[in-house]
């Protein structure tokens, strides 16, 4: 059975401290690009809501993956060739740097193509 955690801060502090500073990193990049967003757990993992959920990232042993509806991830599928990816997702291994600046725009992206075009979540 899964541990559940109660908040964003008990998710990071669940993980090594090796691990614990990249995810403060996706959780940084998440509340500048979304301020407006709800931030919660979702599936145990943290997710970004305005009124459906916008994006979620989570932890894993070598990598953090960060999630977007797949039509986000295919506007920028050009700028993530060297990642791991799948139906939405991003795998960002814990010894490279983050694209901050890719994510940030992806962020973007996915709000305007939720409040502009109505698109939801998967």
């Amino acid at each position: 059975m899964a541990i559940q955690h109660e908040s964003v801060d008990e998710y990071i502090n669940s993980f090594p401290e090796a691990v614990q500073p990249r995810l403060r990193e996706l959780r940084k990049i998440s509340r500048a690009g979304a301020p407006n967003a709800a931030e919660g757990l979702k599936w145990g993992n943290p997710a970004y809501s305005l009124g459906t959920i916008l994006f979620v990232f989570s932890g894993h042993q070598k990598h953090a993956n960060f999630v977007f509806t797949p039509s986000t991830l295919a506007a920028f599928s050009d700028q993530l060739t060297e990642y791991m990816t799948g139906k939405g997702s991003v795998q960002l291994p814990y010894n490279e740097p983050v694209p901050a600046d890719v994510l940030t725009r992806m962020i973007a992206y996915r709000i305007r193509e939720y409040e502009k075009d109505g698109v939801k979540w998967m």
